[in-house]
């Protein structure tokens, strides 16, 4: 008999998120789940790590650890510490409450926590809802997705950034696999005052949606798809090596 799989779930929501949960019950049939997330909301948090304090980890519940610290801090200690000797078949990470489409992936908790998981060498997948109602129905969705992991491993050494509409009917969710589309600048900031009449100010709102065109993650969310993105960590913009070492040269440095 085969073995069952290991699937670590994390998130940005914290660990008593709707989505977390929602993900792991849809998959407790296929694998024995780990939960290890942050012990509050840590939404936007990207790939920072805490290196100026220790992280404390509490065992909630059993399989259930609520972590002191972010999404990327969750991932790196659940596998180079509580499982570096048994490490998990998967590392997902959602259900996010919201979408985490284009520019946001820079920023988003949620994919820090799957890159962290490729980055570490476990197959990865991050999973947002395009919305904050039908988490069931999203994590069936999500265990499709594994399921087809399970039966075909997924061809790419990348991780996926998933993102579901948010709808009751999973079985007419056809999937695409998309790029990144991009938004326009954020709007401005919001200045306010404090009770005390000090400047305070808000991040504005994300900017509108400027690459939105066929192929993209934003086009297939519009047209009620799921959106499948593969992701590199590899930032290095490769086709401009040459011009750059050519203009090193040219002025002489």
């Amino acid at each position: 008999m085969k073995p069952k799989l290991k699937i670590l779930i994390s998130n940005d929501d914290g660990v008593h998120a709707e989505g977390i949960h929602a993900l792991a019950n849809a998959l407790k049939d296929l694998a024995t789940i780990i939960i290890v997330a942050p012990d509050r909301n840590r939404s936007g948090a990207s790939n920072s790590l805490t290196l100026e304090q220790p992280l404390r980890v509490n065992e909630i519940s059993p399989q259930v650890f609520s972590v002191q610290g972010t999404p990327t801090d969750c991932v790196h200690f659940a596998l180079n510490e509580l499982m570096k000797d048994d490490l998990p078949d998967l590392v997902l990470s959602g259900i996010n409450h919201g979408a985490n489409l284009g520019d946001d992936v820079l920023y988003s908790g949620t994919v820090a926590a799957a890159m962290e998981g490729h980055f570490l060498g476990v197959q990865s997948i991050a999973f947002s809802l395009v919305g904050k109602v039908n988490f069931d129905s999203a994590a069936l969705v999500a265990k499709k997705i594994v399921e087809q992991h399970i039966a075909q491993p997924i061809p790419t050494n990348r991780l996926l950034n998933v993102n579901i509409p948010d709808t009751d009917d999973h079985q007419e969710l056809s999937i695409k696999v998309t790029r990144l589309g991009a938004r326009h600048h954020a709007e401005n900031m919001i200045k306010q005052k404090d009770p005390r009449g000090h400047d305070i100010y808000w991040l504005g709102p994300p900017g509108k949606e400027q690459d939105a065109g066929e192929g993209t993650d934003f086009y297939a969310i519009d047209k009620g798809q799921v959106s499948v993105t593969p992701l590199q960590v590899d930032l290095t913009a490769h086709e401009s090596l040459r011009a750059m070492e050519h203009w090193f040269k040219e002025d002489g440095i």
